[in-house]
């Protein structure tokens, strides 16, 4: 059976529904029966504005091929690019939010999540592949919640998110088994997984123990 603990969240939200990181696919995530959270990522614009894009450029998704840090946040936002402040605005504290910083970040960052989830970042974690990154925050604020994303599930892996001062990681799928999981439980870390497409591959995580399983798709559908 299911952990009652796991959470279910929508990878860039619901790109079902509308292109992934943009506000609209978040809050479609968001009314999916059994979806706990979304996960989004973060890079700055131009003018140091957090917004939701993944990619380094905008080719992909959006088929520009400007730099996302080389527009402003105004010219972003006319492009279809949603801030991180209106994100957090929108979307409901119920929603447990897996921010994932994608470059450093300094105080602005931690000013916009603190103004939407409080000082402590309420029901929500900042997560990033890059140790500098998830250094930076935990600089300026060393109480908030952090996990590191990772292809590995391994001791090393586990190692360097302890000496980081995470709380989690957040491994790919096929790296967590039953015995890496143990090791990174008994290490005292939570264990989140990316990205499920599958039902079965769902259940396997949730039935080890997972904290949270970033899903698509059937997945998120439950």
């Amino acid at each position: 059976m299911a952990a009652a603990q796991t959470l279910r969240l929508a990878h860039r939200g619901d790109s079902r529904a509308a292109s992934e990181n943009c506000l609209a696919a978040l809050l479609a995530a968001m009314d999916v029966p059994g979806c706990d959270g979304v996960e989004f990522d973060v890079r700055a614009s131009a003018d140091g504005v957090p917004v939701l894009v993944h990619d380094e450029t905008l080719a992909r998704v959006h088929g520009r091929r400007e730099a996302v840090g080389a527009l402003t946040a105004a010219e972003l936002e006319s492009l279809g690019v949603t801030r991180l402040d209106e994100a957090l605005i929108a979307l409901p504290r119920r929603a447990f939010l897996d921010i994932d910083l994608k470059e450093p970040f300094g105080r602005q960052l931690i000013e916009v999540l603190a103004a939407g989830r409080g000082p402590d970042l309420q029901n929500a974690v900042v997560s990033a592949f890059k140790p500098a990154v998830l250094t930076r925050i935990h600089d300026l604020v060393p109480g908030w919640p952090l996990w590191l994303n990772t292809h590995s599930l391994s001791a090393a892996t586990i190692r360097q998110a302890t000496e980081l001062g995470c709380v989690g990681i957040s491994a790919e799928t096929s790296a967590v088994t039953a015995r890496s999981f143990r090791a990174a439980r008994a290490a005292g870390l939570e264990v989140a997984a990316w990205t499920v497409t599958r039902r079965t591959v769902y259940r396997r995580l949730a039935e080890l123990g997972a904290r949270a399983i970033c899903v698509e798709g059937d997945a998120l559908t439950g």
